[in-house]
């Protein structure tokens, strides 16, 4: 398993940006099919994956993200206290803490997939998400704040949840309003082609 000293991994480099599919699309509200075979076709996928989530400047992106029924997602997250992490997890397996243990962080969540738009989401302040990289051997992350959010909602994103399904009416207006506030930035190819 991915020890601290050996962070941050390289994620494949080379690959192509692609249009972000958006929250509606069957893909994303259905859980994705686990990986099988750990070769190039997954590797250019998970390049393609790491170039579309920094053209769009985010810090985490699902295959179903790219229209892509595999589960598998890439990062490049902080902690709290600024370290960063980046990686693939491939059929992740989140856990989160219990009982004491359990504090909940009510921070402001957006996705991709539902581009220019931000609401508080209560989840755990810390998570831990195992799984395989890109390889098939096995690995494992941890981190408490915006990391821990990230893992949640990067394996979230493998079961077909959307943070979205999370929310309460109220918020999920508020959100919907916010995106549509911003839909001429994000046109439906974004971010394949620049933002207006």
């Amino acid at each position: 398993m991915a020890a601290p000293e050996d962070w941050p991994v390289e994620l494949p480099a080379g690959g192509s940006v692609r249009p972000m599919t958006r929250w509606g699309e069957d893909v994303m509200h259905r859980p994705a099919r686990p990986v099988t075979a750990f070769d190039e076709e997954l590797r250019a996928l998970v390049a393609d994956m790491a170039a579309t989530m920094y053209a769009a400047e985010g810090v985490g992106l699902a295959a179903c993200q790219i229209g892509v029924d595999l589960a598998v997602f890439v990062f490049d997250c902080h902690d709290d206290a600024g370290a960063w992490q980046r990686g693939v997890v491939c059929n992740p397996t989140l856990a989160l803490p219990e009982g004491k243990d359990r504090r909940l962080d009510d921070g402001d969540e957006g996705c991709l997939s539902f581009p220019g738009a931000f609401v508080p989401c209560a989840r755990p302040d810390t998570a831990s998400v195992t799984g395989q990289d890109l390889d098939g051997r096995p690995v494992g992350y941890s981190g408490d704040g915006l990391l821990a959010r990230c893992l949640q909602h990067e394996t979230d994103h493998t079961r077909g949840v959307v943070f979205g399904d999370r929310l309460n009416a109220r918020s999920m207006k508020r959100l919907r309003k916010e995106m549509e506030a911003a839909a001429e930035d994000y046109p439906p190819d974004w971010p394949a082609s620049p933002t207006a």
